[in-house]
């Protein structure tokens, strides 16, 4: 059976003057596929097998090449896109033919010359196209342990779950909502630590470091916000997380270790309805 999207080998059965045709073995040769006479290696003959991977052309024919697409079934790869229109954006990946990224299956920014995180599935009408949605395509294989720095590309953001990180362009992982505060954005890079490794293979993550050393991190930002502020704020650790949220981009948890830290130091005094600088 010819497969798809994906690298085969197949059997020369046939030469015609614009190529050869090319099936599973020579039992299925009413099942073949063209391989074109610019893509035919020098000197191949009837019988031999060829690596080729097969798509659809520009008139939606099944096609054979030689040439290594940037993506195949089952992998996720970064591509660039090389044009948007009404049906949706076009990506380059490798082959003559550019793969469509239908609207539908967008996440986030898709412009030109942006690069997306994708992966490639098989639509209703039997073509290839590409999905953002990838994470039944990652792997649960990293190699990765507690406390490792990893980067990765956010992939989606879910309110009750978190943000969905692809570890390497290639390792399912997840920053579960409780971390989130302002950092992550969808289709972009981050940094993160592995805060444990699950029993499935997947990565649980943190933008946070640990408690201590995040702790003076904040504290430091506190200061900086103070400073860019004329050394006070129009608020304290008794605002709603809310708020704590949209001035500071920390929770309110953090917020309240570091204000303690700065007012045991005393860097800063604190009532009700504010935080001021005292040096």
């Amino acid at each position: 059976m010819i497969r798809l999207g994906e690298r085969q080998e197949l059997e020369i059965v046939k030469k015609v003057e614009f190529g050869v045709y090319l099936a599973p073995d020579r039992e299925k040769a009413q099942e073949r596929v063209l391989l074109p006479i610019r893509q035919v290696p020098p000197g191949s003959d009837i019988g031999d097998r060829l690596s080729v991977f097969v798509y659809r052309d520009s008139r939606d024919r099944l096609i054979a090449t030689v040439r290594e697409p940037k993506l195949e079934l089952g992998q996720v790869a970064e591509l660039t896109v090389v044009q948007v229109d009404r049906i949706g954006a076009f990506l380059d990946w490798g082959l003559e033919k550019d793969l469509l990224l239908p609207f539908k299956q967008q996440r986030g920014r898709v412009e030109q010359g942006r690069k997306v995180l994708v992966s490639l599935y098989i639509d209703k009408s039997d073509r290839l196209c590409a999905t953002m949605n990838v994470y039944g395509n990652l792997r649960s294989d990293s190699p990765y342990k507690e406390e490792d720095k990893v980067t990765g590309r956010v992939y989606e953001i879910s309110r009750n779950f978190g943000a969905f990180v692809a570890v390497d362009n290639l390792y399912s992982g997840l920053i579960p909502s409780k971390e989130l505060y302002g950092r992550v954005e969808l289709g972009e890079d981050v940094t993160a630590r592995v805060v444990k490794v699950l029993e499935d293979g997947r990565l649980s993550l943190s933008i946070r470091d640990k408690a201590y050393i995040q702790m003076d991190a904040d504290a430091k930002a506190i200061l900086e916000l103070l400073d860019r502020r004329g050394g006070s704020l129009p608020f304290s650790d008794k605002a709603s997380p809310e708020v704590i949220v949209q001035e500071t981009g920390m929770s309110k948890n953090q917020f309240k270790r570091a204000v303690g830290r700065l007012l045991k130091e005393g860097r800063i005094v604190i009532d009700e309805r504010m935080v001021r600088r005292t040096q």
